[in-house]
């Protein structure tokens, strides 16, 4: 009797499956924080591009596990609309742009 449904992943499948399913995270947050600097002004006293990078990072993989724990399955279009939503909330905050 087999329990599994579909056949059992290998260590490289599932690093594969994990890049794949951070990918538009990491993406996303590239994209904000180089737009970022380029159309926010600059403040010196501001975080490095890096860790714009690395923050936003974080806050989009964050979403992308809330929206699989909340629809049960990856790539839903509601899930990349939190996502872009969260990564330019989180450069927004980080980038100080209220103070501009």
């Amino acid at each position: 009797m087999r329990l599994l449904k579909y056949p059992k992943m290998g260590p490289l499948d599932t690093i594969i499956h994990l890049l794949s399913f951070a990918a538009p995270a990491l993406a996303v947050a590239v994209l904000v924080a180089l737009a970022a600097r380029i159309i926010l002004p600059h403040r010196p006293e501001g975080l490095a591009w890096w860790s714009h990078i690395a923050i936003n990072f974080v806050a989009g993989v964050a979403v992308l596990v809330a929206g699989l724990w909340y629809f049960g399955v990856d790539g839903k279009m509601a899930t990349y609309a939190a996502l872009v939503v969260a990564i330019a909330g989180c450069q927004w905050l980080s980038g100080r742009a209220w103070k501009a």
